[in-house]
């Protein structure tokens, strides 16, 4: 069981912790909303972490071979639904560049935040690849408790290193108060997220 659990916090942090567009997302969400609002869109990722945390650990190879032929289209997907987000949000920073930052988040509720980061991070097959290769890399038989360890870890972890962003996202919307800040920041965060977008396209072709 130990091992289990080590295994699933280690691709938990592994899958979480490398700068991608969810985590600018998250962030931006925060800084540009509020912590709770942040906090529901990040726990929409590590949620959707954790579903492809347990199909790998209930049929990996299995799904690596059902997901093989569409994987390079739910990429494309996922890039361009970032793509769209982030000029969208770089043409309403340019628009109305004294909005508060408060009050400029296209009217974000926690369920929505936590419902669209949720399908976002599901549009990238890659996830449960990844999570499955560590699996079978072990050349184990997974027993129902190991796996349930593995995943719950797994979950955890995510979910601890997407509310780290949340939180910096708030702080970031506390500390950049002026319109300028608000302006900045905005049109650098849409700005990363088109190139990580344009990234996984060209990664998929």
């Amino acid at each position: 069981m130990t091992e289990a659990a080590i295994a699933g916090l280690v691709a938990g942090y592994g899958i979480a912790i490398p700068v991608g567009g969810m985590a600018v997302l998250i962030i931006m969400l925060s800084a540009r909303t509020s912590l709770r609002t942040g906090l529901a869109g990040a726990m929409g990722t590590a949620t959707a972490d954790g579903v492809y945390a347990l199909l790998a650990a209930l049929a990996g190879a299995a799904l690596i071979t059902l997901l093989r032929p569409v994987a390079r289209p739910m990429q494309w997907a996922g890039a361009l639904i970032l793509v769209l987000i982030g000029v969208k949000g770089v043409v309403a920073a340019l628009r109305r560049p004294g909005v508060d930052a408060r009050l400029d988040g296209n009217g974000k509720k926690p369920l929505r935040a936590y419902l669209e980061l949720f399908g976002l991070t599901m549009l990238n097959p890659l996830t449960i690849v990844y999570f499955a290769a560590l699996i079978l890399a072990q050349q184990q038989t997974w027993s129902p408790p190991r796996a349930a360890v593995f995943v719950l870890a797994a979950f955890a972890a995510s979910a601890s290193w997407q509310a780290v962003l949340a939180l910096g996202g708030a702080v970031v919307g506390r500390v950049l108060v002026s319109d300028r800040g608000r302006l900045l920041t905005a049109l650098a965060g849409n700005g990363f997220i088109i190139v990580l977008a344009v990234r996984l396209f060209v990664s998929a072709l």
